[in-house]
């Protein structure tokens, strides 16, 4: 859910009628918005809700909520009473399916897990119209873990004179990554703001796991971190800019995952296809059972003992 850009009607549920109002207004850059605004500051004992329509979690398990909003300041009211506010609530409700109508939804804390208090940190005296100095808080509050399907959110009003600018709802995730020619999926970060979320990488390729089980892990930022295992190309294969192995070309070869990359063949040898992994002596000469790869062919000399 993201508002910031709305024209049309949002259609939000609020309770009672004479508390959050929606109407079309505009941002500090003078773009068109839709915002829900109440102002009962001279009326006592207020408690005027707002709820959002369902919101798919889309598989995270932590939302993340930004809300851009005005307040004004209850000094700068003439006559008003002591219960005027410049703070609200905000809350959620965790369900699998829309349940919330006009005439369904919940309109007390009960059935609802607050998140936090939502104080601004600038509040206005007055409008200026002509400058259009709005004085815009933007607060970021996270709640988890989440389970269901979706959720709402409800903002609880009990006395202030504020406007509701914009709300956008995201979560956090690492993106799918190439690294130590492994792939690594898409992940959702974890339920709280300091978990750790492991990932599994697969081996690109041509290449193949060395040692450990190659992983990497996810943290709450939507960051990749402390990476463990690797995989490199597997023989006949070189790296390529890190995230690809690529074939080595006809005579050259690689005989082991930690060869640095293809060599020409020794002399006397060759390799007639691509992915050598080792070349094969000319007609003629030979190699021992025990020299390694890299070793030329030689004439192999026989002589016989009367």
């Amino acid at each position: 859910m993201d508002t910031r850009t709305a024209t049309a009607e949002l259609g939000w549920t609020a309770n009672p009628a004479s508390g959050w109002e929606e109407v079309s207004g505009y941002d500090e850059n003078l773009n068109t918005i839709r915002t829900y605004q109440v102002c009962n500051v001279f009326e006592p004992n207020q408690n005027n809700w707002l709820l959002t329509t369902f919101i798919n979690r889309r598989g995270a398990h932590r939302i993340y909520t930004e809300m851009r909003f005005t307040v004004r300041d209850c000094s700068s009211l003439p006559n008003v009473p002591g219960s005027c506010k410049e703070t609200f609530n905000l809350y959620y409700y965790e369900t699998d399916s829309v349940i919330a109508t006009k005439k369904s939804a919940f309109w007390s804390e009960a059935p609802y897990l607050k998140v936090d208090t939502i104080a601004a940190d600038e509040s206005f005296s007055q409008v200026d119209f002509g400058g259009r100095l709005m004085k815009v808080n933007t607060e970021v509050r996270s709640f988890g873990p989440l389970t269901r399907n979706g959720f709402y959110l409800a903002f609880q009003d009990y006395g202030a004179c504020m406007s509701l600018l914009s709300v956008r709802v995201f979560f956090k995730k690492c993106p799918s990554i190439v690294q130590n020619f492994a792939v690594f999926p898409e992940t959702m970060t974890g339920a709280e703001s300091t978990s750790l979320v492991i990932a599994r990488g697969t081996c690109i390729p041509n290449a193949e796991e060395v040692d450990v089980p190659i992983k990497l892990y996810c943290n709450g930022d939507g960051e990749w971190m402390v990476p463990i295992g690797r995989c490199t190309c597997k023989p006949g294969y070189e790296a390529e800019n890190s995230v690809a192995c690529k074939a080595c070309p006809a005579g050259m070869f690689k005989a082991s995952q930690e060869a640095e990359g293809c060599s020409h063949c020794p002399s006397n040898s060759r390799s007639p296809s691509e992915a050598s992994p080792i070349c094969t002596c000319r007609t003629g000469y030979y190699r021992a059972d025990f020299d390694p790869p890299e070793v030329a062919c030689t004439i192999s000399y026989f002589s016989t003992d009367f």
